[in-house]
């Protein structure tokens, strides 16, 4: 077996100097080298001395310059997951690091070890391209004191400010103002205005230049929607653009305020691999540019595509890069815009910006209660239409809950809700079945926020609660009263935060009654009276003057077909027999 090996060695060796003077030397060749080596002459020391002696020193020189060109340039092939951007040597039918299902997506990468990159990828070699990077050496790299860098600015004034109503509201959304050097995604369906809102915000920004780039329209497209939305700003430059380097050179040439680029899933690296909206395009097209936004001190909105499911389209790593992610959210069917922070690491995620789409595009809504309440100005009540009061961060909103309970033509029952979070409205039904007794399980149900809005805290239970029970016993819900609590499972009513600013809010807008849990007894509101109730069934006996069924019943029993009082003239009493009783018992 030795002598094979050194036999075939020596073949090789032979073949390898008769064409050392050759300009070309094939992969083959290489590759055959390295199958003919024996490991045990690499650990031993020179493979040359070991295997012929005849060998001079040049010889191994020239083998090992040759086979360092045959490996300056790797190319490496790997999996990522879509969903947390772990990479993975192998495909697997799951993702190891976050256990997702079908996420793993094949990549290739051609990794040059002559490359300056300093490890950084290709965002890092296009950063150094144009001169952006960031070359600080060891001594210059040193930590600081936190109470320093807090005096050396003024973080009060720090933060930018975007000029009319809309950039008002965006601000609101941000945490107060742009901050300089961000990052900043913004997120939204097809259609929804993204590149709109952003477009109309810089366009009427007179203070400092901001670049758009975009890599969807020609210069005359997005011109012809500037004089739509009566942009006349000369501050602002467009580009169409794709190539990075492009973008890149452009940004230190003009030196602006702020940069739009739309959209980040159409932009590319010479020097990454895959094409456009790629993950690797992706991950390292979003590197360069969050290393251009740190150097030059420049906010950066990237403008992101959502999938079919509603996720931003790209690498997971592509959300934990920026420093806000944004998304605007809306029907395309209704005039309503709400733009919410999903992350943000300069202020709060719990606020949210409203607008409303018009002929010359997104107006800033100053009273978002009063637009989601305009078709309740009329004197005709709806009998399954209530209000309650939602708080958005710091900001206070009054929605129109409408609910419709209908005999179910086929079991199991429907239960259908726009705007609410299904777990909650599981659990106000099944409170209004256990606690309330109302016979709902031959209902189809029906609920919906006006005005396309999401119900996310549950201050706003006993409105929907409410809502369901209005309609069911056909009684409707006083114009004036407005509702404000949680619903436990025991079906009492809990304290919310915030209460007096929900009531203040409520009380500017014409409400004159509000139905508050018993913790509130301290709370005073001028122009409001608040009406204490303990539990869900307080709230019925003191709105529709509602008693609640018995809870236990035997063969034989007198049964009311409703729980008012005689004096309405609607309650009714018949004898049943023990099939009958179960069956309704069985059923709700």
């Amino acid at each position: 077996m030795k002598n094979a090996s050194s036999s075939s060695l020596r073949y090789c060796w032979r073949h390898r100097i008769s064409s050392r003077h050759s300009s070309f030397v094939g992969w083959s060749r290489v590759g055959l080298l390295d199958s003919c080596v024996n490991r045990r002459f690499l650990r031993r020391g020179s493979f040359v001395r070991q295997a012929n002696a005849g060998f001079s020193w040049r010889d191994n020189q020239a083998f090992a310059e040759r086979r360092a060109y045959a490996t300056s340039a790797k190319i490496k092939h790997g999996f990522v997951c879509e969903n947390c951007g772990t990479i993975h040597a192998k495909w697997h039918g799951f993702c190891n690091q976050c256990r997702q299902a079908n996420s793993l997506k094949e990549f290739t990468n051609v990794v040059s070890s002559g490359s300056s990159g300093g490890g950084g990828g290709a965002g890092a070699r296009a950063v150094e391209g144009v001169g952006l990077a960031d070359r600080a050496t060891k001594a210059e790299l040193k930590p600081q004191r936190l109470a320093e860098i807090t005096a050396s600015k003024n973080h009060l004034h720090w933060r930018l400010s975007l000029p009319g109503k809309t950039g008002s509201e965006i601000a609101r959304v941000l945490g107060g103002g742009l901050v300089p050097g961000s990052l900043i995604l913004v997120s939204g369906d097809p259609g929804v205005g993204k590149s709109t809102l952003l477009l109309q915000v810089f366009g009427a920004d007179e203070a400092a230049p901001v670049l758009y780039i975009s890599g969807e329209e020609s210069v005359e497209q997005i011109g012809n929607r500037a004089e739509r939305l009566k942009i006349e700003s000369n501050e602002i430059f467009i580009l169409s653009a794709t190539d990075l380097d492009v973008v890149l050179t452009w940004i230190q040439e003009i030196v602006p305020r702020a940069v739009v680029l739309d959209s980040i899933q159409t932009v590319y690296l010479p020097d990454a691999s895959g094409s456009a909206g790629s993950i690797s395009q992706v991950r390292e097209c979003t590197s360069a540019l969050l290393r251009v936004a740190k150097k030059t001190n420049t906010a950066i909105f990237l403008i992101g595509h959502v999938t079919k499911s509603g996720e931003i389209a790209g690498p997971r790593t592509l959300e934990h890069m920026v420093d806000v992610c944004l998304h605007l959210e809306g029907d395309r069917l209704l005039s309503q815009r709400l733009l919410r922070s999903l992350k943000n690491r300069f202020g709060s995620t719990k606020e949210v910006g409203v607008f409303e789409m018009v002929d010359n595009g997104l107006r800033a809504v100053e009273n978002p209660s009063l637009m989601f309440l305009s078709d309740r100005t009329g004197e005709d009540s709806n009998a399954s239409a209530t209000v309650g009061v939602a708080l958005e961060g710091s900001r206070p909103l009054l929605v129109e809950i409408q609910a419709l309970c209908s005999p179910a033509t086929s079991l199991p029952s429907k239960r259908t809700f726009t705007g609410v979070d299904p777990s909650r409205f599981n659990l106000i039904v099944a409170v209004l079945l256990k606690q309330a007794r109302l016979r709902l399980a031959r209902q189809d149900i029906f609920v919906n926020v006006v005005g396309g809005f999401r119900l996310e805290e549950p201050a706003t239970d006993i409105a929907v609660a409410v809502a369901i029970a209005s309609s069911y016993i056909e009684r409707p819900v006083p114009r004036d009263t407005v509702f404000v609590g949680e619903l436990g499972l025991g079906g009492e009513l809990r304290f919310v935060t915030q209460l007096e600013r929900r009531l203040f809010e409520a009380s500017k807008l014409g409400f004159k009654k509000c139905i508050v849990p018993q913790g509130a007894k301290g709370v005073k509101v001028d122009g409001m009276e608040l009406i204490l109730c303990s539990s869900l069934k307080d709230v019925l006996e003191k709105v529709f003057n509602y008693k609640s069924l018995p809870q236990q019943r035997k063969s034989g029993a007198t049964v009311h077909l409703d729980a008012f009082p005689e004096e309405d003239g609607v309650c009714g009493e018949v004898q049943v027999g023990q099939d009958a009783l179960d069956d309704d018992l069985a059923n709700g």
